[in-house]
C-alpha cells in the first residue's frame, strides 16, 4: 500500500493537471466562438455563389470549361489533407488520417498520389509514408484562416490539372455538424462534378420554390470560366474553416473529459488517503494498547 506522502503527492499532481486542462478548455471555448463565427459568416456567400453558379450552369453544356472534363484514364491524384497543428483534441486528427489512409490504400491503389498538407499532424504522418508531399501549409488551421491561402493552393492545383500533371484532386476535411459531432469527409473538387447534378441539387434544396434566373453579361460560358476556379477556392476555404472549428470543438470536449477524469481521480485518491491514514492510526493504537498490556503483565 502506498504511503501517505506518496498519495498526497499524487493528489497535488492531479489537481495541478486539472487546473491545466480546465484552462485549456476555456481557451478552446474562446477560440471556438471566433472560428464558428467566421464559418457562419462565410456560409451566405458560399450559398449565394453556389446558387448563381447552378443557375448559370443550366445555360451551358458539360464541356463549357476544361475543369469540368474528366480524364479518360486517371494516373495522378492530388489529395488535400486538412488536419490541425497541435494535439490534445481526442481522435480528431486520427479520424482524418485514417480516412486518408483508407482512401489511398483502397481507391487509389496503383495510382501516383501526392499530398497537399494543411497542418503539422497530417504533414508528419505523410512524411512517414511513401507518398510525396507537394505542398505543406503550417499555422493555417486553428488560427485565423485567410482566403488568400485557399486561393493560392487552389490555383496551383488548377494549373497542375490543366497542364496534365494531375488528373483528379480530392479534399479530406472535418465537417462541423455540431459541437459534439465532427465528421471526416472526402470530396472530389477536380474535375468539378457535373453541373447538371449541381442544378438538380439546388432544385432539391429549393424544395419546389422559385429557382432564380440570372441574366448573363457577357455569355454564360465566359462567366463560368471565371466562376469555376473561384468555386474551387471557396470549397478549400470552407473546408479550412470547418476543420478549424471542428478542431476547437474537439479540443474543448477532450479537455472537458480530462477535467472530469481528474476530478474522479482526486476523489479516488482522497479515499485511498483516508483509508491509509485510518489504517496508520489503527496500527498506532494497537501498538499503544499492546504496550500497555505488556506493562500490566
Amino acid at each position: 500500500m502506498a504511503t501517505l506522502k506518496e498519495v498526497q503527492s499524487k493528489i497535488v499532481s492531479v489537481k495541478k493537471t486539472k487546473q491545466i486542462t480546465s484552462a485549456m478548455k476555456m481557451v478552446a471555448t474562446s477560440r471556438l466562438r471566433g472560428a464558428q463565427n467566421s464559418m457562419e459568416q462565410f456560409k451566405p456567400y458560399a450559398s449565394k455563389f453556389s446558387e448563381v453558379l447552378g443557375s448559370i450552369a443550366g445555360k451551358s453544356g458539360g464541356d463549357a470549361s476544361p475543369l469540368l472534363v474528366p480524364r479518360e484514364e486517371v494516373k495522378k491524384v492530388a489529395l488535400i489533407l486538412c488536419t490541425s497543428d497541435r494535439g490534445l483534441c481526442g481522435g480528431f486528427n486520427n479520424n482524418l488520417i485514417d480516412k486518408a489512409e483508407k482512401f489511398v490504400n483502397s481507391e487509389l491503389e496503383g495510382k501516383d498520389v501526392s499530398f497537399y498538407c494543411f497542418g503539422k499532424k497530417g504533414r508528419d504522418w505523410a512524411k512517414k509514408g511513401p507518398v510525396p508531399i507537394d505542398e505543406q501549409y503550417i499555422g493555417v488551421v486553428g488560427g485565423s484562416v485567410e482566403f488568400s491561402v485557399a486561393s493560392t493552393s487552389g490555383q496551383k492545383l488548377i494549373d497542375s490539372f490543366l497542364e496534365g500533371a494531375v488528373d483528379e484532386v480530392y479534399l479530406i476535411y472535418s465537417e462541423f455538424q455540431s459541437m459534439a459531432r465532427q465528421v471526416a469527409t472526402l470530396k472530389q473538387i477536380l474535375p468539378i462534378p457535373s453541373l447538371d447534378e449541381m442544378v438538380e441539387e439546388k432544385e432539391v434544396v429549393q424544395d419546389d420554390a422559385f429557382l432564380p434566373e440570372h441574366i448573363c453579361e457577357p455569355s454564360s460560358e465566359a462567366l463560368l470560366s471565371e466562376m469555376l476556379p473561384k468555386n474551387i477556392f471557396i470549397q478549400i476555404y470552407d473546408a479550412l474553416l470547418q476543420t478549424s472549428t471542428s478542431e476547437h470543438a474537439a479540443r474543448m470536449r477532450a479537455m472537458e473529459n480530462a477535467t472530469k477524469a481528474c476530478e474522479d481521480m482526486v476523489d479516488e485518491l482522497q479515499t485511498i488517503f483516508n483509508k491509509t491514514r485510518q489504517a496508520g492510526i489503527t496500527a498506532d493504537l494497537m501498538d499503544i494498547v499492546g504496550g500497555a498490556e505488556a506493562l500490566k503483565g
